[in-house]
């Protein structure tokens, strides 16, 4: 029978370890098609569930990486055909269900993304689920009124993988974005992705915070969630919008109803897990055309399947810059 490499987690006597093994198809999660992967990447949410720091993993043992890019090997699905170029990511793939690191994965149909036609495997990647959810947000804040016009647009967590192409998905569309970092350093990047101003998380004072401060931002991308959320929303202009799309900083948010009350603004929960299908297909098919990030594609770095493991910690740290591919397979494979 083939075998193949995998990335797995697994539990014991409650120590969560993840380690490289050897697996056949027949072992892997139940799903009607099976995709060969070529690329997967590393997202934040990937960095918390290999050794168990975030509690991401709800089955144990699973193959780890929440998103891939690659081609049908073979579908029970009448959707599907040997040779589709597809993409996989959300719903329980990679925290349930065996994900993208392996170099052969089974889904569910239902899970299923085609892979635009313009967008190759490694594009896709590129972007993966933090590139994804970064497009979910600002379509769903478009949708609940952000305009350019409106004012500044607030990107927080602003070098991280969701971070970034926001910035440049947001500056295309021509929005006046403010990039707040912790890392002075970067700034130069930071600008590179189209922000035009950039605010250091340190000069906001987090201990002081007001109901409601000086009306800034018509909009809000949040990564980090806690105090720096509960500051921003305090000074939202009128009618603006915030997606909340991570928790790096903290899950709790202590705030007042006072913005929402007083000033009308919007804290929308972006979920990308659960996005619906018709929903996704058309993110993707955005990502890939008139907001492609070419910026962020092109200053992308890529590693090998067989360093996985050596990356995770830079993640959970908050050292890690823009976006990080796994090359799975031989880039000889479509």
């Amino acid at each position: 029978m083939h075998r193949f490499k995998a990335y797995r987690t697994f539990e014991q006597d409650k120590v969560v370890s993840s380690r490289f093994v050897e697996m056949t198809e027949d072992e892997l999660d139940p799903g009607d098609v099976i995709v060969r992967t070529k690329y997967s990447t590393i997202n934040y949410k990937d960095a918390l569930s290999y050794n168990g720091a975030g509690r991401i993993m709800r089955k144990f043992p699973t193959v780890g990486g929440i998103d891939m890019a690659g081609t049908v090997e073979a579908s029970a699905d009448a959707r599907f055909k040997r040779g589709d170029k597809v993409i996989v990511h959300a719903y329980d793939f990679g925290v349930a269900h065996d994900g993208g690191y392996a170099e052969y994965v089974r889904v569910p149909g239902d899970w299923i993304v085609r892979r635009p036609e313009h967008m190759t495997a490694f594009d896709a990647m590129t972007l993966g689920t933090a590139g994804f959810t970064a497009a979910q947000a600002i379509m769903l804040m478009e949708y609940n009124g952000l305009k350019p016009e409106n004012g500044p647009v607030a990107v927080t967590g602003a070098t991280g993988g969701v971070g970034s192409v926001a910035i440049e998905i947001l500056a295309k569309l021509g929005y006046h974005v403010v990039a707040i970092t912790g890392k002075e350093e970067e700034s130069g990047y930071l600008r590179g992705l189209g922000a035009k101003e950039v605010r250091l998380r340190q000069s906001i004072d987090l201990a002081n915070i007001r109901p409601l401060d000086k009306a800034t931002w018509a909009g809000v991308v949040d990564n980090l969630g806690g105090d720096l959320l509960a500051w921003l929303l305090s000074t939202m202009k009128i009618g603006g919008t915030v997606a909340s799309v991570g928790l790096a900083a903290s899950p709790k948010l202590d705030t007042t109803v006072m913005p929402f009350i007083l000033r009308g603004v919007q804290l929308l929960g972006v979920d990308s897990a659960n996005c619906p299908m018709e929903l996704r297909q058309a993110i993707w098919n955005k990502l890939a055309v008139e907001w492609r990030p070419d910026r962020v594609h092109d200053q992308v770095r890529t590693i090998d399947f067989e360093d996985l493991p050596t990356h995770f910690d830079a993640y959970i740290k908050g050292l890690v810059r823009g976006r990080t591919v796994v090359r799975i397979a031989a880039d000889t494979h479509p």
